[in-house]
């Protein structure tokens, strides 16, 4: 093969790939598609990260509420805001509004 054959040959390939890969870019669904599924996949890999943490904070806890005496008063008085008889509670004003 000649030459400026062979140079043609080239130039025609990489005139090719150029309008491919122009058209990639510009196809809603080709590369602009592809960057936006990577942020998105490393969003829910953020977001599942978060979720094991709070899944393993939650393991924590029930093991301490079915175990520990402590932990189980600390969720009564919390959650339920009981007060063991005798106690004084008193009230600052975020609290106003919610049942002692």
């Amino acid at each position: 093969m000649s030459a400026p054959r062979q140079r043609k040959r080239i130039l025609l390939f990489l005139a090719t790939v150029a309008i491919l890969a122009a058209a990639s870019a510009l196809d809603p669904s080709g590369f602009r598609k592809h960057l936006r599924l990577d942020v998105e996949v490393a969003r829910y890999r953020e977001e599942n990260a978060r979720l094991k943490a709070e899944n393993a904070r939650l393991a924590r806890e029930a093991i301490s509420l079915r175990t520990d005496p402590n932990a189980i008063e600390r969720a009564v008085r919390e959650e339920l805001r009981y007060v063991r008889a005798g106690e004084i509670v008193v009230r600052t004003d975020g609290d106003a509004g919610s049942p002692p």
